[in-house]
């Protein structure tokens, strides 16, 4: 009998769906003072340097296919066609944790993590954005989060917690999309 093989970030993190937190491994700070204190003893600096170039660079470049594969040489799951807009922060102390599927948007400045250093603990947890999402620009998606295929998170959105559908707003809750009959004359086009 041969063992199943390993599941990727993005099969484990698709595979459920629920509270954040429950995907979230808490560690506690290595010393008295509050844990980003202590980041150079929870990852490697040359890690977070090389990323944090990578990044850089992905974040000022406008070609879709370069920034995916800068993304990817972090350790990033990227999928195929995946657009992710100017300006987007992604993680640099665990950009391996990040899975984005297949046809995913992500616009201008959103931010994308999946670690949070807190007083005197620091937690990480994947983050999954499903095949054929789209995240609005400047929206911030935290560690742990899910985001279900097809969904769409509105602009300027806090995503602390899973989502599907069309949400949006501080922190993310439902929205409602507007019938086009319900718009005023000049947006209906």
């Amino acid at each position: 009998m041969t063992a199943a093989p390993p599941q990727t970030t993005a099969e484990v993190v698709s595979s459920t769906f629920g509270n954040r937190l429950d995907r979230l491994e808490a560690r506690p700070s290595p010393g008295s003072h509050n844990s980003l204190w202590y980041w150079t003893k929870t990852v490697p600096r040359r890690k977070v340097y090389r990323n944090y170039l990578l990044m850089r660079l992905a974040r000022a470049t406008p070609s879709l296919a370069l920034k995916n594969w800068l993304y990817r040489r972090m350790g990033m799951q990227v999928g195929k066609n995946v657009s992710v807009g100017l300006e987007v922060t992604v993680d640099i102390f665990f950009p391996e944790l990040i899975a984005i599927d297949d046809d995913v948007i992500i616009g201008y400045g959103a931010t994308l993590l999946a670690h949070e250093y807190l007083q005197r603990e620091y937690r990480v947890g994947p983050l999954f954005i499903g095949r054929g999402a789209t995240v609005g620009t400047k929206s911030v998606v935290l560690a742990g989060v899910r985001i279900a295929p097809g969904s769409v998170v509105a602009a300027f959105s806090l995503v602390n917690r899973d989502v599907e559908g069309f949400v949006g707003g501080v922190p993310v809750r439902p929205l409602q999309a507007r019938e086009r009959s319900e718009l005023p004359p000049r947006a209906r086009g």
